[in-house]
């Protein structure tokens, strides 16, 4: 890991198109702004693990599923229903 240290809007290029410039510090908090294209994905790293962890569990959940085609609507004249509700 490359550890930089920057001063207020003092700025980090990487690669020919990406920068990030430390915009602000508060306390024990640091306001970073990254400057790249709309095709480079930027995640803050506990979103992006949380998501992992939320894709990991619907793929471990059991599947439902449900014949509709076996269900018929009480209402529906055509399957013999009186049309009306109740």
């Amino acid at each position: 890991m490359l550890v930089l240290s920057r001063k207020l809007n003092e700025t980090i290029v990487i690669g020919d198109n990406i920068r990030v410039t430390l915009l602000g510090i508060e306390g024990d908090k640091i306001k970073l702004g990254v400057d790249a294209p709309k095709d480079i994905k930027v995640f803050r790293e506990e979103l992006l693990e949380a998501t992992k962890s939320t894709n990991k569990q619907a793929l471990d959940a059991p599947i439902v599923s449900f014949d509709l085609s076996k269900i018929k609507k009480a209402n529906d004249p055509e399957d013999g229903g009186s049309g009306k509700n109740g």
